[in-house]
Formats: C-alpha cells, structure tokens, sequence
C-alpha cells in the first residue's frame, strides 16, 4: 500500500464543493427546496465533512490499489467512485428522500448531485496520480 495523496483529497473535496455550490447555489443565496438560511449552512457543513470523508476513503482506497495498477489501469479512478455512488448513495439518498416526502425533482437533483461529485473527485486523483 502507497501513501494517502492527501493533496487530491483537499482538491477533491474543494472540487466537489465548487460543484456542490453550482448545483445548489450558495449556501445563503435563495433556493426554493431549502427555506431556511440557517438550514442551508448546516447543510453545506454536513455537505461538505461528507466530501471529506468520500474523498479521504476514496485516496486510502486508492493508495490500497497501488499507484502503479492506479497508472495502468486509470478507469479504475472512475469504476471505484461511481459504483459507491451507485450502488451505496444513491439508494440511501432515494430512500430517505422518500421517507421524507421530498418533491421528486429535488430527490431526483439530490440523487445526481452525488455521482457527479464523485466523478469529479475521480479525476482530481486521476490528474494528481
């Protein structure tokens, strides 16, 4: 096992916020699926210790895999975020949203949000190898 590039985590944590901001705008701006300002900022903190913590286990994951099968075979970057995204997040994003009676076109941008972040991150450690 390699080390931890905990550089790429930082980008890619920072590269998924900048996305998270673009999807949902900021986090005191107006948004008609989040009412309360209050609200919104915990939200992006949670957001945001969440990517963290993605982003951490997706670099240990790939320090696990080797820089050098990582450089061989570099869709690995993208097979390994996108099946947790698929398989793990989205149906726990679904499920709750469902629960929570969330309108369907906000639980349908809450369940995308997160594979494209995850993509996102992907190439951050792609680039950073």
């Amino acid at each position: 096992m390699g080390p931890v590039n905990w550089l790429a985590v930082v980008l890619a944590t920072i590269v998924a916020m900048v996305i998270g901001i673009l999807w949902n705008g900021m986090p005191m701006g107006d948004r008609r699926f989040q009412p309360r300002p209050v609200q919104r900022v915990g939200a992006f903190l949670g957001v945001t210790l969440a990517c963290f913590l993605a982003a951490a286990m997706f670099g240990h994951a790939f320090a696990r895999i080797g820089a050098e099968t990582m450089a061989v075979k570099p869709w690995l970057y993208f097979m390994q975020t996108g099946g947790i995204a698929l398989a793990f997040v989205i149906p726990a994003v679904w499920i709750t949203s469902m629960r929570n009676r969330t309108p369907v076109p906000q639980m349908i941008a809450d369940c995308l949000f997160w594979p494209v972040i995850y993509l996102a991150m992907a190439v951050v450690f792609w680039l950073l190898g």
